[in-house]
C-alpha cells in the first residue's frame, strides 16, 4: 500500500481541527458545517485561480453570480481545477445539505437514500493517502466520547462522512495555496487584442 507523504501526512495535520469540529456537532449540525467548509474552500481555490478584482470583492456574494455552491463547482469543474471524481462527490454533498437543511424529520446519515450517492464517494476517497491516518485520529476520538458506544453504525456513517469532507477541504485549500491567477493567451483592450505579458515573455 501507498504510504502517504510527510506533506500529506501534514495536510492532515491541518485538517484535524475540522474534523474534531464536525465529531462534535453530529446528526444535522456535523453535515451543515463540513459542507460549509468545503463551501468556504472552494470558494478559496476559485480565488487563487481568478484574477483579483479591480474594487472590492462581490463575486461570491449570495447575490451574484458564485453566490452559491453549485454555481461554485461548476466554474472549478469548467476551469479544470477539479476532477470528474471531485465534481460528482462535491454535487452529492450539496444534495445531501440541501435534504438535511429542509428536512422537518430527524435525518440520518444512514438511512438508505443517503448512503448509494455517499458510498459512491468513499470509494474513490479511500484512495487517499489521508484516508487512513485520519482514519485512525477519528477512531480514537470516538472511542473517548462517551455517548460514541451507544450507536456504532451511526459513528460509522459520521465518521465517513466527516473523513470525506476533510480530504476534500484539505486537498482544495492545498490546491489553492499551488495556484497562481490563470493569464489568458490574449486580452481585448478597445486599442485591440493584444498577447498577455506572461506569453509574450515565453
Amino acid at each position: 500500500m501507498k504510504q502517504p507523504t510527510p506533506e500529506a501526512l501534514r495536510v492532515a495535520e491541518s485538517a484535524r481541527s475540522i474534523a474534531l469540529q464536525m465529531l462534535e456537532e453530529r446528526g444535522r449540525g456535523a453535515v451543515l458545517v463540513g459542507v460549509a467548509r468545503v463551501d468556504a474552500a472552494l470558494e478559496v481555490l476559485l480565488k487563487a485561480a481568478l484574477a483579483p478584482p479591480s474594487g472590492s470583492e462581490t463575486l461570491f456574494l449570495t447575490d451574484r453570480p458564485l453566490g452559491s455552491f453549485g454555481a461554485r463547482i461548476a466554474l472549478a469543474q469548467r476551469l479544470g481545477l477539479i476532477d470528474d471524481q471531485v465534481e460528482r462527490a462535491l454535487h452529492t454533498l450539496r444534495r445531501v445539505r440541501n435534504a438535511f437543511a429542509h428536512s422537518t424529520t430527524v435525518a440520518s446519515l444512514g438511512e438508505a437514500s443517503y448512503q448509494q450517492p455517499l458510498g459512491d464517494c468513499y470509494r474513490h476517497v479511500r484512495e487517499s493517502p489521508l484516508w487512513e491516518p485520519l482514519e485512525r485520529i477519528l477512531d480514537e476520538q470516538l472511542h473517548y466520547i462517551p455517548s460514541a458506544g451507544d450507536s456504532t453504525a451511526t459513528d460509522r456513517f459520521l465518521r465517513d462522512y466527516i473523513l470525506l469532507i476533510t480530504i476534500l477541504v484539505a486537498f482544495l485549500e492545498a490546491t489553492a495555496q499551488q495556484l497562481m491567477p490563470i493569464q489568458p493567451p490574449v486580452v481585448m483592450g478597445f486599442s485591440g487584442i493584444t498577447r498577455s505579458s506572461s506569453t509574450a515573455a515565453g
